[in-house]
């Protein structure tokens, strides 16, 4: 959860994904004058994240007990009715209307400058067109829906006369961009786009990306393109076939144990991340150990793991479903997982040079996005050469 405020604006208080940090970030500057305004930039991808948004609905009221609070983002579609319900609650704006001024009764006037940001989340992308069996998203987000090249091109230009070293392209389905465009444009052919119209961008980041959907300029510039972070994060979901299908996704284990081969015998300093789902409906012992083991295969040093919880609506909500205890342990074993590769693969860095993008909290980010500690006084936003000697709690340093 991260919270923004300009001098005598909206407080904007954002969950869940790097979409919502990109749409909170254009929210913020809409509601630059809006002093008096706190938004809720909710998140309904489990029922935990619906928990923590009504946690953050009374923490901010409790804060904040004199302002106007509004609820945005996809809880606000998909639980609409249980949190107009909630005393704290003054009102609720549409998910897809959150981006209109009309929706906040301001005026549509010139775009106000993003904040200086070290790293600028670019949404190219919204909604989702595929129906996986456990997920609500689409309820949310409605249908896939991209921003033409040039507008991306707009939006990278603005972020980095602001001062933004690095862009990450993000979206809800962030592979799916340019099928509703004219001609069908290739991400791949985005992201060259970018590049090449920004010669100094320093460093271009991917979201999560389905491996599915890589297509080969794509692949290309993963393992040939030093200003393509080395770092993969796949939305990979499982480890065994059986519960893929069941899940209704388009890839099996092998094609992702595929890709991240090809790129890593292309560009051995590659780091992997996935989200992956403990205790999925129907989830059997050895289906579990299929989850686990592929996470020692692909080396995944970025783990991003979801007890499966039952979302309205939902065609896997409907299954035969796991005891919440069996769904707990699962997850906490694929966490320490994870944790093992991940503190292997931060032993492994040490020692090594990286060039580390350096944010305002005394730390940065390699291009695999491990987090260094950089020395006092290093300026935020510039690009050091660091040789880490030691491994602390997950920080380089």
């Amino acid at each position: 959860m991260s919270s923004a405020t300009t001098p005598n604006g909206a407080e904007i208080i954002s969950l869940g994904c790097r979409l919502n940090i990109a749409e909170s970030e254009q929210m913020r500057t809409m509601l630059a004058d809006e002093s008096d305004v706190v938004v809720i930039n909710s998140c309904a991808v489990t029922s935990e994240a619906v928990r923590q948004t009504r946690q953050a609905i009374r923490k901010a009221r409790r804060a904040r007990p004199d302002a106007r609070l509004l609820v945005t983002g996809c809880a606000a579609d998909i639980e609409r009715e249980q949190l107009a319900e909630m005393p704290e609650v003054d009102g609720l704006v549409a998910n897809t209307a959150k981006l209109d001024p009309r929706a906040w009764n301001v005026p549509a006037s010139t775009r106000p400058a993003p904040a200086a940001r070290t790293r600028a989340f670019i949404a190219v992308q919204n909604g989702c067109d595929h129906a996986c069996t456990f997920c609500v998203i689409p309820q949310g987000r409605g249908k896939s829906r991209s921003l033409t090249i040039d507008q991306v091109l707009r939006e990278v230009e603005r972020h980095r006369a602001y001062g933004a070293r690095e862009v990450v392209l993000t979206g809800v389905d962030v592979t799916s961009w340019g099928y509703d465009l004219p001609d069908t444009p290739s991400l791949g052919k985005l992201v060259r786009a970018v590049l090449d119209r920004f010669s100094d961008l320093p460093r271009l980041r991917m979201s999560s990306l389905d491996g599915i959907e890589v297509d080969p300029e794509l692949f290309e510039l993963f393992a040939s393109e030093p200003r393509i972070m080395p770092h993969i994060h796949l939305s990979l979901q499982h480890g065994h076939d059986l519960i893929l299908k069941r899940m209704k996704r388009r890839h099996l284990r092998g094609d992702a144990v595929d890709l991240v081969r090809a790129l890593q015998e292309r560009r051995p300093v590659i780091a992997v991340g996935a989200d992956l789902i403990a205790g999925f409906p129907t989830e059997t012992a050895e289906h579990h150990q299929s989850n686990l083991s592929i996470i020692r295969q692909l080396d995944i040093v970025h783990g991003h793991i979801f007890p499966y919880s039952p979302r309205p609506d939902t065609p896997a909500a409907r299954m035969p479903q796991l005891d919440k205890k069996v769904i707990k342990e699962r997850a906490a074993e694929l966490r320490e997982a994870v944790s093992d590769v991940r503190q292997n693969w931060l032993q492994r860095c040490v020692g090594l040079p990286h060039d580390v993008l350096a944010e305002r909290d005394g730390s940065g980010y390699t291009p695999a996005f491990a987090r260094v500690a950089v020395p006092d006084g290093t300026a935020p936003g510039s690009i050091v050469t660091i040789t880490p000697r030691t491994v602390e709690k997950g920080l380089l340093t």
